[in-house]
C-alpha cells in the first residue's frame, strides 16, 4: 500500500510524500510539478536520496538548474526562439538568447499547478494561456505522477489546446544512483538502445543530420562507463560540452519500450527508463558549476548528476523531417514515461 503525507514548502507550495511497503519514497511539489526526493535502496537495503533537487520552494523558483521539473511548453531547444505555423510567426522568449529553452521564462517550471492526490500519486494540472512565453492557443496540460509497490515512477502527460500550437513535454529530472550529495556520476555505467542521436552545431541546436554512434563516443550500445569518453575530441563531444544529446530510437509511435538503463556499480543501484517518445536527451550536468546549493546545503558541482529526458526532438518546428509536436485543437497529446529502480 502506498501512503501520502503533505507538508507547506513555501511560496504557497505542498510537498507530497509517497511511500511504498518497502520504504521507497517519492517527494513531489505543486511548484512546477516538480520531482524533489526520490530515496531507493543499495544493493545492501541502504535508502539514499537519489535526486538532486532543493529544500524549499524558493529554491526552486530561484534556481537555474530545472531540477526535478515539469518543462513546458517545449522541452528543449527552439532556434532563434521562434517558428511559423500555418504562415502566422510566432516570437518566443529568447532566454538563451537569440535561442528559446525549456519554454521560456516563465515556463511550466516557474508557476504553481493544482494538484489532487490520486492512489499511488499526484495529479497536477494548469492552463497554460494563449501568448504564455509567445506560444498560441489556450493549452490545458495533466500530468499524474505514481509510485508503486515495484518501485517504479510513472509520469503520464496529457494536453489538449484550442489553437495549432508546438508541444513537447520532459520531466528535467537529475539522478544521482549513488545519492544527490555524492558527487561525480562519471562512474556510472549507461546503456542506450539507440543507433543514432541528432547531430548538433555549436548552440547545441540539431543541424538536421542523423549521427550514426556506432564506434563513436556516443555509442552506448554495450553498457559503458559515463567518464570512459565523455571528453574525447570529436567534434560532437567538444561542441556540447559532454553528453547533452537527443538519442533517437525507432518503432511504432506510442508503443512503451525500454530504452536505457544507468547503474551505479558501487551501491549497485539500476534505473531502467521505458517510454512511449521518440527520443530521450542524455545529459551529463555539463553546466552544473558548483554555485546553486541544494537539499541540505549540497553544492552540485561539475557532472554531479545526469538526466534522461524522454522527449520528442529539440528545434522540430524548424525541422519538418522530424516526427511532429504540431498539436492541434481535437487532438489529445499523450506520453507515458516509466522510471524503474533496482539494485543488484
Amino acid at each position: 500500500m502506498i501512503t501520502l503525507t503533505t507538508r507547506p514548502f513555501g511560496l504557497g507550495a505542498t510537498l507530497f510524500t509517497l511511500t511504498n511497503s518497502r520504504g521507497v519514497a517519492m517527494d513531489l511539489t505543486d511548484f512546477g510539478a516538480t520531482l524533489v526526493g526520490l530515496r531507493v535502496p543499495d544493493s545492501k537495503g541502504h535508502l539514499a536520496d537519489i535526486t538532486l533537487g532543493y529544500d524549499s520552494a524558493e529554491g526552486y523558483a530561484n534556481g537555474r538548474s530545472y531540477f526535478g521539473c515539469t518543462v513546458g511548453r517545449y522541452g528543449n531547444r527552439i532556434s532563434h526562439a521562434s517558428f511559423e505555423i500555418e504562415g502566422q510567426f510566432y516570437p518566443l522568449t529568447a532566454n538563451i538568447p537569440p535561442h528559446h529553452l525549456h519554454g521560456g521564462t516563465g515556463g511550466f517550471h516557474q508557476v504553481l499547478w493544482s494538484a489532487q492526490p490520486i492512489a499511488g500519486g499526484v495529479h497536477f494540472q494548469r492552463l497554460s494561456p494563449h501568448g504564455e512565453d509567445g506560444y498560441p492557443g489556450n493549452l490545458t496540460t495533466d500530468v499524474r505522477m505514481t509510485l508503486n509497490e515495484a518501485d517504479e515512477l510513472e509520469i503520464e502527460y496529457r494536453a489538449v489546446t484550442d489553437a495549432p500550437t508546438h508541444l513537447n513535454l520532459t520531466n528535467h529530472a537529475y539522478f544521482n544512483l549513488a545519492g544527490h550529495d555524492a558527487g561525480s556520476i562519471l562512474e556510472h555505467e549507461m546503456w542506450i538502445g539507440s543507433q543514432a542521436t541528432l547531430a548538433v552545431d555549436e548552440s547545441i541546436l540539431p543541424n538536421g543530420e542523423l549521427f550514426p554512434v556506432e564506434g563513436t563516443p556516443l555509442d552506448f550500445g554495450s553498457s559503458t562507463r559515463i567518464g570512459s569518453r565523455i571528453d574525447d575530441p570529436h567534434p560532437q563531444m567538444v561542441r556540447a560540452g559532454g553528453y547533452d544529446h537527443c538519442f533517437i530510437f525507432s518503432g511504432r509511435r506510442g508503443d512503451l519500450r525500454h530504452i536505457a538503463t544507468a547503474a551505479d556499480p558501487a551501491s549497485g543501484r539500476f534505473m531502467e527508463v521505458l517510454t512511449t517518445e521518440p527520443g530521450v536527451q542524455f545529459y551529463s550536468g555539463n553546466f552544473l558549476d558548483g554555485s546553486e546549493r541544494g537539499k541540505g546545503g549540497k553544492a552540485y558541482g561539475y557532472r554531479e548528476g545526469f538526466c534522461l529526458e524522454t522527449q520528442h526532438y529539440p528545434d522540430t518546428p524548424h525541422h519538418p523531417q522530424f516526427p511532429s509536436t504540431l498539436l492541434h485543437p481535437g487532438q489529445i497529446f499523450s506520453s507515458t514515461t516509466i522510471y524503474r529502480f533496482g539494485a543488484r
